[in-house]
């Protein structure tokens, strides 16, 4: 597909932000390789060949009576039992990279949990005995699926209560306003520690509830816009043709409105992200157990005997939030009008 002019020039101006360009590159190959993380760190193997057959127990459950055991049970394939079943009756095992999930608990450490890293667990263990490389992945596949649907979501939000304010103006515009200062004097964290107390909190119920109050974040800036472009000549032209509202809100205004919001975007991200972390870490983010990047920082803080658990937690955050801070600004310098390639 062919790109118009000035998005050639903009692609080219995000090109030219060498730093940027090369982290939007390692930030989808780790995103990518998360998205796969039941193929990398798994304790069901990827594929089993028994007796003729292909089992995928990856995707597919099977009862230990498949392979010749004696319960109806899921098979656990970490026992030496299943594992030697299979063995004997000449069938071959192939496993993922890393042989844990997230829930994973290793029975067999030589030390007491949390466990140094060693050729089993790369980054130890934490103080579950769960292996910290397959929580590492899991959590960072969560976090970013987590600020993407609340950035996409959120902005779509305030996009539009932004341009409805800026398009009609007076009462529409102050009323607005009036409810925004209201609505965001309300402590998200005080309402999440309540929420908590009645009910267990999830991913959907936290992405319903940041949501609620995340969406503002873009209205300021959509509404400028509108604001600025309501009365430019084009606009009346369009009014004088008769041309409905809405159509001239979301065809004429609204491109030029998105500009301003798609370079707070990976901000919006990068602040969601954090949001998710923050909350994990003191107890008021996902439901115990989860793979979560806050949580073994708050296990890092725990065991301070364990400084792995607290490197792996900060720095695996660390490179994610400056991966996507210098992709944001990359992103700005891209769609700056003033920025011309020499």
């Amino acid at each position: 597909m062919k790109l118009s002019p000035i998005n050639h020039r903009r692609w080219q101006n995000f090109k030219a932000n060498r730093r940027g360009y090369w982290c939007l590159w390692i930030f989808l190959a780790l995103f990518t390789i998360s998205l796969f993380a039941e193929f990398i760190a798994n304790d069901r193997p990827l594929l089993i060949f028994f007796k003729g057959d292909i089992y995928t127990p990856v995707f597919v459950a099977y009862p230990e009576t498949a392979f010749g055991g004696e319960f109806q049970t899921a098979a656990d394939y970490r026992d030496p039992y299943v594992q030697n079943l299979i063995k004997e009756a000449g069938g071959t095992i192939i496993w993922p990279l890393i042989r844990y999930d997230y829930r994973t608990i290793n029975l067999n450490l030589p030390v007491p949990a949390p466990a140094p890293p060693s050729l089993e667990n790369w980054l130890g263990t934490d103080d579950q005995a769960r292996d910290v490389t397959a929580r590492l992945i899991y959590g960072f596949r969560i976090s970013v699926l987590f600020g993407l649907v609340l950035t996409i979501a959120s902005s779509i939000i305030g996009v539009a209560a932004g341009a409805v304010q800026g398009y009609f103006g007076g009462w529409t515009d102050l009323l607005f306003q009036r409810f925004i200062e209201i609505w965001t004097s309300v402590p998200t964290l005080y309402l999440l520690i309540i929420i908590a107390a009645v009910i267990e909190p999830n991913f959907w119920i936290l992405l319903g509830i940041l949501l609620a109050f995340n969406w503002v974040s873009l209205v300021g800036v959509v509404r400028a816009e509108f604001l600025r472009g309501r009365n430019f000549e084009y606009v009346k032209a369009a009014r004088a043709l008769g041309l409905s509202d809405t159509t001239i809100m979301f065809k004429h205004l609204l491109p030029n409105a998105m500009v301003a919001a798609l370079t707070f975007m990976p901000f919006i991200l990068n602040s969601s992200i954090t949001t998710l972390t923050s909350l994990d870490f003191l107890g008021f983010g996902l439901p115990p157990g989860s793979p979560s990047l806050g949580e073994m920082l708050a296990q890092g803080k725990a065991n301070l005997q364990a400084p792995w658990l607290g490197f792996s937690g900060f720095f695996s955050i660390a490179i994610m939030l400056s991966l996507l801070i210098f992709i944001g600004e990359a992103v700005r310098d891209a769609f700056d009008p003033r920025k011309v390639l020499q």
